[in-house]
């Protein structure tokens, strides 16, 4: 039986296992047809990892998949109980915090960047506002890296998710060009757009 946005957080619990085989092309989407994605993934990486040392706080980390490639002070926050413990093996320099990200659980100013991994683009407008507030709150840069509408035949959607457990879900997922985000975020600079990825860093 499909579930419904507002479980979410149980969504993300019941995923953390097996969140990175999307990344890997395994399991589930060992069958997918999608060229030159470990290439576009590897460009991915090195535009993180270019990013100077700052103190970041990663919102919504998930497995730290992509948080390891940060360099600087880290925090990790994240809902899920089942996410932040894979993020601690994977990451153990970082700073754990068991959260939703709006409002978030710092400081004014707490952070010199904010970044999100394939978050951003789930986010319903009123969810986008607020979380969009919150990271200018306590950081004075944001870098998002989302899902690029380069390989989509629509701008947004809501998209059935099964996982391995047989369970199916449903989750409102948004593609972006990396002109369209900059210009959606009040201005910016696009490090990298492909066929797979966009990243853009904003002044917070």
């Amino acid at each position: 039986m499909a579930r419904t946005l507002g479980t979410v957080k149980a969504y993300y619990d019941r995923r953390a296992p097996e969140y990175d085989d999307w990344y890997e092309g395994i399991g589930l989407y060992a069958d997918r047809d999608r060229p030159d994605w470990d290439v576009e993934l590897e460009q991915l990486v090195n535009t993180i990892e270019s990013l100077p040392p700052l103190r970041t706080l990663d919102v919504a980390c998930g497995t730290g998949f992509l948080t390891r490639h940060l360099a600087g002070e880290l925090t990790c926050l994240d809902q899920s109980e089942a996410m932040l413990r894979i993020t601690g093996e994977r990451v153990p320099r970082a700073r754990l915090v068991e959260s939703d990200a709006f409002p978030l659980p710092f400081a004014d100013g707490a952070f010199e960047r904010v970044f999100t991994g394939h978050f951003y683009g789930h986010l319903e407008d009123a969810d986008r506002l607020a979380f969009l507030a919150e990271a200018r709150r306590v950081a004075r840069e944001l870098v998002i890296v989302d899902s690029s509408i380069a390989h989509s035949p629509v701008a947004e959607e809501r998209q059935p998710r099964l996982l391995k457990d047989g369970s199916e879900w449903q989750v409102y997922k948004r593609f972006f060009s990396g002109e369209g985000l900059v210009e959606e975020l009040g201005g910016g600079e696009v490090l990298h757009e492909g066929r797979w990825f966009v990243v853009v860093r904003a002044p917070a």
